[in-house]
Parts: C-alpha cells; structure tokens; sequence
C-alpha cells in the first residue's frame, strides 16, 4: 500500500489547470515573454486567448476613425463625447450601450473616440463576448494606472441559453467587488436588449407548453443587462439626402473629380442593390466608384 500511488481525481486535476492557466494568462499579459510594460506600446489592445489562456496584446495599428467623418450621427456623437470627455477627466460618467440598424456607424462612433482621445490618456481593450469570462482578470491587470480604459464589446449580444452575460452585469453594477474608476464599457449591438425576445413576452398569455412558474421574472432577467448601462443610444437607418451628403463627403476626401449628377444616379442604383441606407453602403460605393475610375480612367465620367 505504501508504495502505491493514488490516482487524483480527474476533477482535481481539472481545477489544478485551470488555475494554472489563469496565472500563466497574467503572466502573459506584460507583453512577449513577459518583459516590458505592454500598456506603453500602444493605445489599443485586445484581450487574445490561446489554449486555454488570456493576456493583453498591443494592436499596433487601430482604425483610425475620424469623428468627423460620420454624417448625420452630430448629437449622438456630441453625447458620447460628452459622456468620454467626462470619463478622461476623472468626473462621474456612465457604461453606454450603442445599438440599433447595422451599418449605421456604431462601431465607428466608439472607434473615433478613440482616435480624438488617445492623446489624452484614453485606451480601449476590445473584448469578444466570450472573454466576458475573464473580466475579473482584465480588472487586476488595469487598476490603479493612470490611463483610462474603455473595454469595448463589439456586435454583442447572448443567447438565452449563455451565462457569460452575468459577468457583464456584475461589473456593470450589482457584483461585490467594485470596479476600477479608470474603467468603462462601451458596448455596440444590433439588439436594444442584448437578449432575444419573443411576442409572448409582452402578452399576459404564454404557451401553455412554457412552464415558467413566475414569467415576468424571466423578462425582467432579459432587459435587466441593458437596463445596467447609463447610456443607450439608438442609431437607426439614415434618411437618402444623407446617404447622399456622406458619398460626396467621401469623394470630395479622395478628391475625385466627377460628374455629380451621375454620381448621384450610380448612388441610388447601387443602393437599390444593397441592405439599406447607411454609412456603411455609402462608403462601399465610393469605394467601387473610386476603385473603378483609377482602374479604367477618367473615361468613365
């Protein structure tokens, strides 16, 4: 018996790694092989995980999003950078949920805060839905430091069968730790709820195949999420003239030379053939129209 060796239990094993893991994943985040300070190499990062393990990797080169040159969003994105500037100087600001029609500018809007910010200490963490998981570690890594963070959750949004969406609302308000003053979630989705719905949700009749006992509560648990962000902007699909202000933006910046009324009449074909008015589509026509008149010359208009 004494020289025997026990087997340890699988599940044992199992959290050994995991934490294991964790700590190798903080480690990591300082930057290739663990040297230097990966926060003084760039403005923008991305939490990256590889086998099982999470650290902080430097984007070298962002999207460099001009504020100015997103058309008919002039409130809204007065209110956002409102909402940031506030954040940058250390007064009271709020998480903000960006949601709304898909092309409409919402990742650009955040983006762009990032490009007129950077300057004064603002940095962004892009985060996936799946690394919500992680925030407690994401939290360690930037607290105390003078710069501040917006962690940015692009296109988000849960199924109802997903359970990483309670990380989110922990740190959004309700978890027991508290949250760094240096951070902030920015977080864009084409659904104002994060969460689907159903038609049955809003009647006071349900199927009689759901047996949900106490079905307000399950509503109440969908809009809950959103409802945490003290900010909730809708964008919603542009109206033709300003489809067409942001395509002769976008020609007047590459200083094309062309004939504006078969500008406008290219314009209107092409966004027949498309998902809908947006800034989106614009920009995808202009760059066709560009891409064709350098390719083919001048000939063309």
């Amino acid at each position: 018996m004494g020289g025997e060796q026990k087997d340890v239990p699988a599940t044992l094993v199992s959290r050994i790694e995991r934490i294991m893991d964790r700590i190798e994943g903080l480690v990591g985040t300082t930057g290739e092989g663990g040297n230097g300070d990966v926060f003084s190499s760039a403005v923008a990062f991305r939490w990256s995980r590889r086998h099982a393990r999470g650290r902080l990797e430097p984007i070298f080169h962002p999207d460099q999003v001009d504020l100015g040159d997103l058309m008919g969003l002039d409130h809204d994105i007065k209110t956002l950078t409102r909402n940031t500037l506030q954040f940058i100087r250390g007064l009271p600001a709020n998480n903000v949920l960006v949601w709304g029609e898909r092309g409409s500018g919402k990742s650009s809007v955040v983006k762009g805060l990032l490009t007129r910010f950077s300057a004064d200490g603002l940095r962004m963490i892009e985060l996936q839905k799946y690394d919500l998981e992680d925030l407690p570690a994401i939290l360690d890594l930037v607290w105390g430091r003078p710069e501040r963070f917006i962690l940015f959750c692009d296109d988000l949004s849960f199924d109802e069968n997903e359970s990483s969406y309670r990380e989110l609302k922990a740190l959004l308000e309700g978890g027991l730790a508290s949250r760094p003053d240096n951070v902030l979630i920015y977080a864009t989705s084409n659904r104002r709820h994060l969460m689907p719905t159903r038609f049955s949700d809003n009647t006071p009749r349900f199927s009689p195949d759901d047996d949900e006992i106490h079905p307000q509560e399950s509503i109440e648990e969908k809009v809950s999420l959103s409802d945490r962000f003290g900010l909730s902007i809708g964008f919603y699909r542009i109206d033709q003239e300003t489809y067409f202000r942001i395509v002769d933006h976008w020609i007047a910046r590459h200083g094309l030379q062309v004939d504006p009324e078969r500008v406008r009449r290219e314009a209107v074909v092409w966004l027949q053939r498309s998902s809908g008015r947006s800034g989106r589509v614009a920009r995808q026509f202009v760059d066709d129209l560009i891409g064709r008149v350098l390719l083919e010359g001048a000939s063309l208009f």
